[in-house]
């Protein structure tokens, strides 16, 4: 059976570069590697055909035979009559390592530092109004008497021995050949032999800061403000993480926040609530006074427009909803006993004038067991 033409096999074009080759190839067997495709058979078959072509390609005077003399100008050293297992293994630890998460090659490892996250408590009116506070935030920084190298005074890192500054050994067993952190230097490439007293050669130290942060006005709970850089610094030169202020909002004494509206609950007497009058509530600026209208029922809402919060990307105030919670009276003296006595006898000569929810209510019951 005759074999398919190599860049057919890869699916480019015949000037293709070296990075476009590669690309093709590790497309093809992160496809068609059998690991991932243990119930098709021909998944073999194909990561086979795509490596035979990658070593043919991306060696460039074979690459040269076969575009001269195609497939009978690269028999004699192709992949399948004796490229040698040295060029299988390098090619297909180099795959292998995209495929389940590995990295060929001896790069410094050099991380981004952590991020950070602070929780900070605020006030309603805080929130509401914005302000500014300093925080003190453990973190690790950059040693200072080394900055950063881990090594001591005097000296310098130096190239592992183990991996020879690439960071990663490889592993040999049998047939496969696969790359691993250096146990020594754990990927760096550079050994400290003289570690800095300060930091025991981390390079990093643990200290704290004290930072102040604005706060926007208009802040809700779980907000988050980002501060760029004031996390924890990285490793082997890395750049600083972030950190990242979550803002938790304190129970407030008066009101319950709803996004951008605020809650209240306002105790009204009996008396206000049956023959009516005008009230003082509060507010996050001050006072207002509503009115309430006669026979006003426990549970009623009044809404005051623009005297809730302005969230930080809303355009308008929100709203403050006052529920009446109508107060029953108690430690009553004998007279107020008398007296509302007399108003009880009075409202059962028309109880369904005076209590038509009480009223309504009990005909439902009655119908209920009825039928």
């Amino acid at each position: 059976m005759s074999k398919r033409d190599y860049y057919e096999v890869l699916g480019i074009n015949r000037d293709a570069s070296e990075d476009e080759i590669k690309k093709a190839y590790r497309k093809l067997a992160m496809k068609h590697h059998p690991d991932r495709n243990p119930d098709n058979p021909k998944s073999e078959e194909h990561f086979k055909e795509a490596k035979e072509a990658y070593e043919i390609l991306s060696d460039a005077s074979k690459r040269t035979a076969y575009d001269q003399y195609g497939h009978a100008g690269v028999d004699s050293g192709s992949a399948g009559a004796g490229g040698g297992a040295h060029g299988f293994t390098d090619s297909f630890s180099d795959i292998f390592g995209d495929i389940f998460g590995g990295r060929a090659g001896g790069q410094s490892n050099v991380y981004r530092g952590a991020d950070l996250r602070y929780n900070l408590e605020v006030t309603l009116e805080q929130a509401a109004r914005g302000t500014e506070t300093k925080i003190r935030i453990p973190t690790m920084e950059a040693c200072e008497t080394c900055h950063g190298s881990g090594a001591k005074a005097g000296t310098t890192p130096v190239t592992c021995p183990t991996c020879n500054g690439h960071g990663q050994v490889r592993m040999q067993q049998g047939f496969f050949s696969i790359q691993q952190t250096c146990p020594k230097c754990h990927g760096n490439g550079k050994y400290v032999a003289s570690p800095c007293g300060t930091c025991q050669g981390a390079g990093r130290v643990k200290q704290h800061k004290t930072l102040s942060v604005k706060i926007p006005a208009g802040v809700d709970e779980g907000d988050r403000i980002r501060l760029s850089g004031e996390g924890e610094a990285g490793v082997n030169g890395g750049p600083a993480g972030d950190l990242y202020v979550v803002m938790h909002l304190l129970p407030h004494s008066v009101f319950q926040r709803d996004h951008n509206d605020l809650h209240c609950e306002m105790p009204i007497s009996f008396t206000t609530a049956a023959l009516g009058g005008e009230i003082e509530i509060p507010t996050l600026d001050g006072h207002a006074k509503i009115k309430i209208p006669a026979e006003t029922q426990s549970g009623k809402i009044f809404r005051l427009r623009g005297k809730g919060i302005k969230g930080v990307r809303s355009h308008a105030h929100g709203d403050l909803l006052c529920h009446m919670i109508v107060e029953t009276p108690v430690k009553l003296t004998a007279r107020q006993k008398e007296l509302l006595q007399e108003l009880e006898t009075l409202n059962q000569e028309d109880s369904s004038r005076h209590s038509p929810r009480a009223k309504s209510w009990m005909d439902k019951v009655r119908e209920f067991f009825t039928e």
